[in-house]
């Protein structure tokens, strides 16, 4: 075991090294710029590959080439930036490649500032570029979780042979906190608790284009003129995207069994939510918390469960409202959905939430 200080940023291009992760391409924008920086100083440390490209397209499309050879390949960027790279991800998903993209939001539209936000979960969860295609979306909510999912995000990525987007924000990317880490292994333990993660690093890739001495070649392209050979691919893609909302929805609760109230955040806020659980059930509130952590695919059986029982479910974002969507699809009218939301990059503070339940709930 080691124990290491890092940023959250540091934390993910760590975390990607560690999983194997041999190709970076990037360009820079705050407030990531600290990943690009410590994969410029890593990667030709371990062997591998870092590209400042000329633009976040290039950026995209030069992971797509690096995918394609079966190298594990990952990019970063920020809300404009991923907004130049959605193109790329469809075609990523169209092609089955795998990848890692890690959005540390910034406040928007346009350019905004430089602050933390959660304003690009529609871009993330419901397929920002063109087509009928899906991406996991996984998000962390602190240091640890930055690097723990980064590997998780390429077992994923490889094991269902899809694009997979880590969605943190400027807090999660700029804060330090000191994590133990396995030297040796890809999984990092923090007290009790562990986050699941599935090793699925295979040997080959059969599909890779490596060359085709030997064998016949193989073909990996997204365009398909014929319009049953489209329907087929699309058929394909739907029945992948079935499993993995079967089999890869993930999420933290608390308190869930006996409350009266439940808070619903992610990320940073869910953090925040976590931390006033104790202050408010000192008070005899009953709240509770759920914490998605895939958001794509979305934990909406646990909020159904969770509805039956509860008087109210809270939505907090630092949005104008866009999880809050995939609650009240969820919640179907059980019980009241009642959103709190920042925007521009403010955070919501501690003592703004507990003033909103206490209010509700009284």
């Amino acid at each position: 075991m080691e124990k290491i200080l890092l940023s959250g940023n540091e934390a993910a291009a760590e975390g990607a090294i560690r999983a194997g992760c041999r190709f970076y391409a990037g360009y820079p924008i705050t407030p990531q710029n600290e990943l690009i920086e410590y994969m410029a100083r890593r990667m030709p440390e371990v062997g591998g590959v870092f590209i400042q490209a000329e633009s976040e397209i290039a950026a995209i499309n030069m992971v797509f080439g690096a995918s394609v050879t079966g190298m594990r390949a990952m990019t970063s960027s920020s809300g404009p930036g991923i907004s130049l790279k959605q193109e790329g991800l469809s075609y990523l998903a169209a092609c089955q490649l795998p990848a890692v993209v890690i959005n540390v939001m910034r406040g928007g539209p346009g350019l905004g500032n430089i602050a933390p936000s959660q304003s690009d979960y529609f871009q993330a969860t419901k397929g920002g570029g063109h087509g009928d295609y899906h991406i996991i979306v996984l998000a962390p909510s602190c240091v640890l979780e930055m690097f723990e999912i980064t590997s998780l995000a390429f077992n994923l990525a490889d094991k269902y042979r899809i694009p997979v987007m880590i969605l943190a924000d400027g807090v999660l990317g700029q804060m330090m906190e000191p994590i133990e880490v396995h030297s040796s292994q890809f999984t990092v333990h923090s007290n009790k608790r562990r986050l699941p993660t599935t090793d699925h690093r295979p040997s080959t890739k059969p599909w890779a284009l490596t060359g085709c001495k030997g064998r016949e070649p193989s073909i990996i392209r997204s365009l398909l003129i014929e319009v049953d050979k489209l329907e087929e691919l699309n058929n394909v893609l739907q029945k992948k995207y079935e499993r993995i909302k079967k089999y890869e929805v993930r999420f933290e609760t608390l308190h869930t069994s006996d409350c009266d109230a439940v808070l619903i955040a992610y990320g940073t806020v869910g953090r925040i939510c976590k931390t006033i659980l104790p202050k408010l059930r000192k008070e005899v509130l009953r709240v509770g918390l759920i914490r998605p952590i895939s958001l794509w695919p979305f934990p909406g059986d646990v909020i159904k469960t969770a509805a039956k029982r509860a008087k109210c479910i809270f939505v907090i974002e630092m949005s104008a409202g866009q999880m809050v969507e995939d609650v009240k699809l969820a919640v179907n009218g059980r019980c009241p959905v009642k959103f709190y939301g920042r925007t521009g990059g403010s955070v919501p503070q501690e003592n703004e939430i507990i003033d909103i339940i206490k209010k509700e709930l009284k």
